[in-house]
């Protein structure tokens, strides 16, 4: 190879031909080139819009099939097209997304302890459940431990074997399957084989792990626990001694048939709706989960009935505390401490309970007890004495100390209920804010409770009567209890008789207030003379 000859570069010489060619080339031919180009741009352009307009069209399509579909597709249909629709997005691999499982059994430690989460999970299922949709269910009819240690019964619907449901909680679709496998041979002794071993597998997309975790299965308990609360039996205790006695509450007051003001029922409601919810509340502000509601008005305004409408509201037991049959702080914190969460203790005519209207007024003190003593304290010297025992009595103080002092906190969820007569009689420490939350007075029959009772007694709205009632339930004179406008609505299965009843009876109430009224008018105008 020369080493003077010239070094020719591909690259470099098929530059130079490739402009050397374009420089011959006429305008005209370089114009058309340009024109190509942008015609050829539009086309692009053109089928770019029109390929949006396509899209945009089959989209609205697909929304107006679709609510269509919702509209008269029955929803077994529904379920079968979404059924082939995931069929074959799995069979087209857009489904091959990692699951993971949830077992829940039936039975732990080889089957000699119940899984309540698996009861739970059963009841819940039996809320979700559509009979008409699938085609074998099991009906089955469970115990449920009450707090007391009594037992309730109910029933209700779930899967069989090998049955499925979809269950779908914040937009999280969680797939149910029942699965029964059979029991081992020799478990029960040769020969003998043991009862199949059920469980429900709660399966769902790897991501949603934690949803399910911290989320559903929390959300499945409470509503477990609901259920259980609404379908069981309530019941009421009494004291006797140092233990709770319990019978049956069938009291049917509810809100709805309660004869009063409703714009006061409708504050109560509110009230114990938050107080349910606000747990985690209370346990940040470092409070006892419990709310104290003081009822007073005079007799006959319905105090038992709002205590019981609030016991079947909320579905908790309720515990009537007589304390003129407790004798010291010790066993009323036995008492007490009993209860368990979820109940109402109901303590009436707190102002009867103890000795005098204050403690202010009190002349005689009574010792200090610090809750430890018992009926062995008593001096064996003083042990026959006749009132030795009515001199070791439970205090105001002791009582506190279960309301808002260090035994406070022994439960939670907790409603403590006082009533009276005469508020004014109370001591202030009852009073104070922090141990009754609300006081809810129940006065005498207003217009809106007289509705109320006519419509629960004899299913009335309106009759000819009512504005007469209204007037006569307006005046100042007339002061009647709801107990005394049920008395006269009961005379008379008669709606039109009844009603006469009791008009008649609070125009004869207004003839004598005002008979009263002017017998001392004349009294006082007498002294004066």
């Amino acid at each position: 190879m020369n080493p003077r000859a010239p070094v020719h570069i591909r690259g470099v010489e098929h530059t130079r031909v490739r402009i050397a060619l374009m420089d011959n080339l006429p305008l005209t031919t370089m114009a058309g080139a340009a024109a190509s180009s942008l015609e050829g741009g539009g086309r692009v352009v053109d089928t770019y819009k029109k390929a949006l307009a396509t899209a945009a069209s089959v989209a609205a399509y697909a929304m107006l099939v679709r609510s269509m579909a919702r509209e008269l597709l029955p929803e077994e249909l529904r379920a079968a097209v979404r059924w082939g629709a995931a069929f074959v997005r799995a069979r087209l691999g857009a489904g091959d997304k990692e699951r993971h499982t949830i077992v829940i059994r039936r039975h732990l430690d080889a089957g000699y302890n119940e899984n309540h989460l698996f009861e739970a999970a059963r009841a819940y299922l039996a809320t979700k459940i559509d009979p008409t949709a699938m085609r074998r269910l099991c009906l089955a009819r469970t115990r449920y431990k009450e707090p007391d240690g009594s037992s309730s019964w109910s029933t209700l619907l779930c899967m069989d074997d090998g049955g499925s449901t979809t269950d779908t909680f914040d937009g999280v679709d969680f797939k149910w399957t029942s699965i029964e496998t059979g029991g081992d041979e020799g478990k029960k002794g040769k020969g003998h084989r043991a009862a199949p071993r059920e469980t429900l597998e709660l399966s769902f997309d790897a991501e949603h792990t934690e949803a399910a975790l911290e989320r559903y299965v929390p959300f499945i308990m409470s509503t477990a626990e609901q259920l259980q609360r609404r379908d069981r039996a309530l019941k009421i205790f009494m004291n006797e001694g140092r233990s709770w006695h319990g019978i049956n509450h069938h009291h049917p007051a509810t809100f709805d048939t309660l004869a009063m003001d409703p714009a006061l029922k409708q504050a109560v409601t509110d009230d114990l709706d938050r107080f349910l919810k606000r747990k985690e509340y209370y346990r940040r502000i470092g409070k006892a989960w419990k709310r104290g509601y003081l009822l007073f008005g005079p007799p006959g305004t319905g105090k038992s009935s709002l205590v019981a409408a609030m016991a079947n509201y909320l579905r908790f037991n309720l515990y009537d505390l007589d304390l003129s049959e407790v004798r010291l702080n010790s066993a009323l914190q036995r008492l007490l401490i009993a209860m368990p969460n979820k109940s109402i203790l109901v303590i009436e005519d707190i102002d009867c309970c103890f000795d005098a209207k204050s403690r202010e007024d009190r002349t005689m003190p009574v010792p200090a007890d610090d809750g430890s003593s018992s009926d062995d304290d008593v001096p064996e010297d003083m042990a026959h004495h006749p009132g030795a025992r009515q001199q070791q009595t439970i205090t105001l103080s002791g009582l506190l100390n279960f309301i808002d002092g260090l035994w406070s906190t022994s439960g939670e969820e907790r409603i403590i209920i006082f009533t009276t007569n005469y508020k004014d009689r109370l001591d202030p420490a009852l009073l104070r804010p922090g141990r009754m939350d609300m006081h809810i007075y129940m006065g005498h029959c207003c217009w809106e409770a007289f509705k109320t009772l006519a419509r629960n007694y004899h299913l009335v709205d309106d009759h000819a009567l009512f504005p007469g009632i209204q007037e006569l339930l307006a005046a100042v004179e007339v002061k009647v209890t709801p107990a005394e406008v049920s008395e006269m609505l009961l005379r008379s299965e008669d709606a039109d008789v009844a009603l006469r009843v009791l008009t008649e009876f609070l125009q004869d109430k207004r003839s004598k207030a005002r008979k009263e009224a002017t017998e001392i008018k004349i009294g006082v105008a007498e002294k004066a003379m």
